[in-house]
């Protein structure tokens, strides 16, 4: 009965060793999966760092790379920026100084800016610009450059800026042949004396500076009065009054024509013919002007030198050129004269201009807005 015990015992650990050899087994294989799996786990994990490493050093350069572009083109635009501002403030510099005839600016604010201060003359000078603004719808104006020649340009500028043609006389007459006729039909020797501004007494030459003075008269009056568009006469008339020597001949044209008008109407007034224009008497009344060779060396030879026209010649600029010029003398608010319009004899087919004047000396133009 023992040995029986003893067998069955023994069997049954045979069994439980068993058991325990198969336990293990098993156990040790599910343990070399798992480590299997973990080192696969590991190398895909660590091929990833490896590719992310790479792909991270990439996009750092490209990173690097692009914000250097960023900062170079930042850089390059600043520079081109900086160096068209500085170019486009030359032109401009450089075309204020040559434009004789600036660009608009605000009426009151240019009052505001030249008239400060609560002075009696400042308040005055403000209180006309403000009747121009209110009551006469005057919102801006062009300032015309202070020279001798001041009311000249203003005048021809306005002109050639609304495209107003030829005066009716000089359509019939041919006026590069005025000069020669002072000299040789009317045998006026003295005009060799004529003074081109500040160019005093040209001598022989007087006679060729003439004629180009009225050739570039006659050819630039032609060109813009025949431009219809009117943004092109504008800019034709901008580069015209840019160019100081050419605007000059023009004007040393238009003083030269007012001589010879008063040397007719002179020679009119000697043989008792027909009547001449009122205008004419007054500026002949002058002691300064008594006759034309006076009239020329005290009067025309200044002008573009010295001395700005005053309100008779203004007259016969008016006269001559065929339009009536309504002048606003500022200086003159709250009286009679504070509008006035040359001369006082227009015909009604006339074109009108306007000036405005703080002193009769210098003048501006001034812009209607409705």
């Amino acid at each position: 009965m023992q040995r029986r015990h003893d067998g069955k015992a023994s069997k049954i650990r045979d069994q439980f060793t068993e058991q325990e050899k198969r336990s293990r087994i098993n156990h040790s294989k599910r343990s070399v999966g798992k480590h299997e799996v973990r080192s696969w786990t590991a190398a895909a994990k660590e091929s990833l760092c490896l590719m992310w490493q790479k792909v991270k050093v990439q996009l750092m350069l490209s990173m690097s790379f692009l914000v250097a572009v960023c900062w170079y083109c930042r850089r390059l635009y600043s520079f081109l920026a900086q160096l068209l501002k500085r170019w486009s403030n030359y032109l401009q510099r450089k075309l204020i100084r040559n434009l004789s005839v600036l660009t608009e600016v605000d009426l009151l604010g240019y009052s505001a800016r030249e008239w400060k201060g609560e002075t009696k003359q400042a308040k005055h000078m403000r209180e006309a610009y403000e009747e121009l603004f209110w009551s006469y719808h005057i919102k801006y104006l062009r300032q015309v450059r202070k020279d001798s020649y001041c009311v000249l340009r203003a005048v021809l500028f306005q002109i050639f800026s609304q495209g107003i043609p030829f005066p009716s006389w000089m359509k019939e007459r041919d006026i590069l042949k005025l000069p020669e006729k002072l000299l040789y039909s009317q045998g006026c020797n003295w005009i060799q004396q004529y003074s081109f501004g500040p160019e005093r007494y040209t001598g022989p030459n007087v006679f060729g500076k003439l004629r180009k003075c009225m050739e570039t008269l006659k050819t630039n009056w032609t060109e813009v009065s025949a431009t219809k568009d009117q943004e092109e006469r504008g800019n034709m008339c901008n580069t015209l009054f840019s160019d100081e020597s050419k605007e000059h001949k023009l004007y040393e044209a238009i003083k030269f024509i007012m001589l010879y008008e008063v040397v007719e109407a002179y020679e009119q007034i000697k043989n008792r013919e027909e009547p001449i224009p009122n205008l004419f008497n007054l500026l002949l009344a002058r002691d300064s002007s008594s006759d034309p060779l006076s009239f020329m060396m005290n009067h025309l030879n200044a002008i573009g030198d010295a001395m700005c026209l005053d309100q008779v010649e203004l007259f016969l600029l008016a006269y001559l050129l065929e339009v009536k010029i309504r002048v606003y003398r500022l200086h003159k608010f709250n009286t009679e004269e504070f509008q006035v319009n040359c001369p006082d004899e227009y015909r009604r087919e006339w074109n009108e201009i306007s000036l405005l004047t703080e002193d009769d000396r210098y003048y501006h133009i001034p812009l209607f807005r409705t």
